[in-house]
């Protein structure tokens, strides 16, 4: 747990296909590991968690390889059929990147609250462990978004962790139903002020003392956006490039 202060990184984005592999940490989840400030004596730890997707075994190959070409070490905590860690608290303890996947966020709230991981969660995050992840796993944070758990067309979801302020809305260039879903939300009140994130887009947040603020917005595309939107409407906001990432050999 080394982040400088507690950090959270809501992206689009995860894995990106490999050149020799299936699949690898793309500049997003990368920019995650480099967040948490992990000694140069030891690799980072990465740990995956994808309630989200229900559990899925079949990704877990996939991010095991992409975490080793990464050069970090990875598990994964699991909630179905039931956790796979005695002590949730000690997963989350030994990981200096929690990492969450995309899927139905309501659902991932749901089993959370249910287990309390949400408050476990809560109380690494403040001790220094990176909270992290793409789509339901960038949104989660936020006071609530829009999102397709309910079925293909997006609707307001207002009940997220609040970690952090504001709404979110994920895929905003690639979902037509989300921008409007989105913005008639906030504009009707029934979601706080927020951002929404093009594909391949992220926000970081850190709390210095005063509460958690927005302090980077980044994109791994050149064409990427990240928007401000409020009642009146939205506003483009500038984002910092991340260089692109390279396999790497195993260290």
């Amino acid at each position: 747990m080394t982040a400088q202060a507690p950090t959270i990184l809501a992206t689009c984005g995860g894995l990106v296909p490999g050149e020799w592999s299936e699949s690898r940490y793309g500049p997003l989840l990368v920019e995650a590991l480099r967040l948490a400030r992990v000694p140069a004596t030891r690799r980072p730890r990465v740990l995956h968690v994808n309630t989200a997707g229900g559990d899925q075994r079949s990704l877990e190959g996939q991010e095991l390889e992409a975490a080793r070409i990464a050069g970090a070490d990875a598990e994964h905590l699991r909630f179905f059929p039931h956790p796979n860690a005695p002590s949730l608290e000690a997963a989350v303890a030994g990981a200096d990147v929690v990492w969450v996947s995309g899927g139905s966020v309501v659902n991932l709230l749901a089993v959370w609250r249910t287990h309390g991981f949400d408050s476990v969660l809560r109380d690494a995050w403040r001790r220094g462990v990176v909270l992290a992840g793409g789509s339901a796993g960038g949104l989660c944070w936020h006071t609530g978004g829009v999102t397709t758990s309910f079925g293909p067309t997006a609707l307001a979801v207002a009940d997220g962790l609040g970690l952090v302020p504001g709404s979110l809305a994920v895929h905003y260039d690639s979902d037509a139903s989300r921008r409007p879903a989105y913005e008639a939300a906030v504009a009707g009140g029934l979601l706080a002020p927020g951002l929404a994130l093009d594909e391949g887009t992220g926000v970081v947040y850190r709390d210095d003392g005063d509460g958690p603020v927005l302090v980077d917005i980044i994109t791994e595309r050149a064409d990427g956006r990240v928007h401000r939107v409020e009642p009146g409407g939205s506003t483009p906001l500038d984002a910092r490039l991340l260089p692109g990432i390279s396999p790497t050999s195993d260290s």
